[in-house]
């Protein structure tokens, strides 16, 4: 797909050589007879600063007339000056008739400023910041035209045509359309008119700025992208959309391996040479570490977190759970915490239905969901994994247990598929049997909450004539703002807790 000012094809020409002939000077004749003070100044300018002597004038050289002109801005459709915010070609670069020049920018759009001739970029007369109007001064070109007067190179030049002869109108006025002699010994090249024009045309060289034209621009300024950073494909290091896709594809795949977060505003971790302290190694993350890291920090700059902590008394689980290990060992299986946690959630899911719920995308609205399925975070020597248990209402302690085994073992293994790590609910997080107090745990997104367990721990609890010896299990909740608050969180945190103190709730 193209639109107006796309680049399509870049193509290289010679104006090809013709008879020998002795050397001549060719003077446009309305630049000899144009004496007004731009145009005298102007031919000042071309002149040797001190004589020289003239070139012989049996020289061969090619029957083409060598000219420079002054290109000037054409009518934009605007009476006032209007910035120039691009500056697309530099001193020395050769451009074909119709190669955009400049873009400058209006009240309405933005707008690319062709070249009426083909040549080579002699020097240029203005820089990305300034403004102009209509029939102002940009760039002078020099144009090689053929000795004949055949064929003209601009709309306007014609070196055989008569000073009085009304010239037919351009899209492009130029002016001083001085031919040049032959560089040699004796005529020195035509320098710039000031010391500015060189720090200018630097100023506006591709690799300092960019090049792209308005449809990359505009594109760029809706993907709030920094044209700086975009690697041009386009002829000259220009710009193109293709450029702007790739470079944003790029980040995103940058972002979800791990990388930095792409458009967050907050400064990137310097990178320290950590080699100049001691001796270092270089392990590289695996491709789950990758994944999790990118993750974790999508979630945690998106969403609002909150973390609510308490204890919940599981002495009379606790030894429940140990009575069931000779039938357990009859079944060929285990019965750990996890599966009372993990129906107790899900009870408590479906009583307060807020914390089974998603916030769409646009943010105008909630997701209600009316399956239960609970992820459960695995650490693995390749990192950590979130395998889903579906369904979680309709299945009993024992096929839990069997459930969370067969998973755990998937994931140590390696074997988890993609399908097992999908459509979660909500996230229960253990670190019961590594220890710890308490942690606030990362919201598992697009879930709204996740449940981080710790180590269970002997305490006396007062019960209301005595301190006694419970068992206690440290639980924190941590809930995304946007969707729970602070009394939804306490009420579902109340009721899970009870829950677990009781298990006898889960037949009700």
């Amino acid at each position: 797909k193209v639109s107006e000012g796309s680049a399509i094809v870049e193509l290289e020409t010679d104006a090809g050589q013709g008879a020998d002939e002795p050397v001549t000077e060719s003077v446009n004749a309305e630049a000899e007879s144009d004496s007004s003070p731009k145009a005298e100044e102007t031919q000042a300018e071309l002149q040797p600063a001190e004589p020289s002597a003239p070139a012989p004038t049996s020289a061969p050289v090619s029957s083409a007339t060598v000219a420079e002109q002054t290109v000037q801005v054409p009518d934009i459709g605007s009476s006032e000056a209007v910035e120039i915010i691009d500056v697309m070609v530099a001193a020395g670069d050769v451009i074909a008739e119709g190669d955009s020049l400049l873009v400058l920018e209006t009240d309405k759009a933005t707008v690319e400023v062709p070249s009426p001739l083909a040549g080579e970029v002699v020097s240029l007369l203005v820089k990305i910041g300034d403004k102009v109007s209509q029939g102002d001064d940009i760039a002078v070109v020099k144009t090689v035209a053929p000795a004949d007067g055949s064929q003209a190179c601009t709309a306007q030049q014609s070196t055989t045509e008569s000073a009085d002869e009304p010239q037919a109108n351009s899209a492009m006025p130029v002016a001083s359309n001085v031919a040049k002699e032959p560089e040699n010994a004796g005529s020195p090249k035509v320098e710039a008119s000031n010391d500015g024009d060189a720090a200018s045309s630097s100023a506006m060289l591709p690799g300092a700025d960019v090049y792209a034209g308005p449809a990359a621009r505009q594109l760029a300024r809706e993907l709030q992208l920094d044209l700086r950073k975009v690697k041009g494909t386009g002829p000259r290091g220009r710009i193109l959309k293709e450029d702007l896709n790739a470079y944003l594809k790029n980040a995103v795949a940058k972002a979800e391996s791990g990388g930095a977060a792409a458009g967050s505003g907050i400064p990137a971790v310097p990178d320290i040479d950590f080699s100049q302290f001691g001796e270092t190694e270089i392990i590289p993350l695996t491709k789950i570490q990758k994944v999790t890291a990118a993750n974790m920090q999508r979630s945690w700059l998106n969403v609002p977190h909150v973390t609510q902590f308490d204890d919940a008394d599981i002495t009379e689980l606790e030894a429940f759970r140990k009575s069931l290990k000779t039938e357990a060992e009859k079944r060929d299986t285990r019965v750990s915490p996890l599966p009372f946690l993990i129906k107790a959630c899900a009870y408590a899911l479906a009583e307060f239905p807020e914390f089974n719920r998603s916030l769409s995308g646009d943010g105008e609205s909630f997701v209600q969901k009316q399956y239960i399925n609970i992820g459960m975070a695995v650490d693995t020597p390749r990192g950590l994994v979130v395998p889903v248990i579906r369904n979680v209402p309709g299945k009993g302690i024992w096929q839990l247990a069997d459930e969370v085994n067969e998973l755990a073992a998937k994931a140590r293994d390696g074997k988890l598929t993609a399908a097992d790590m999908q459509g979660g609910c909500f996230t229960i997080s253990s670190l019961g049997a590594i220890g710890g107090q308490g942690f606030t745990p990362i919201v598992n997104a697009p879930e709204v909450a996740i449940l981080g367990v710790s180590k269970s721990q002997i305490k006396p609890v007062w019960d209301g004539e005595q301190f006694a010896p419970r068992l206690m299990l440290p639980l924190s909740l941590s809930y995304d703002h946007r969707v729970i608050n602070g009394a939804d969180c306490g009420r579902f945190f109340t009721f899970l807790i009870e829950t677990l103190a009781d298990i006898r709730r889960l037949a009700l």
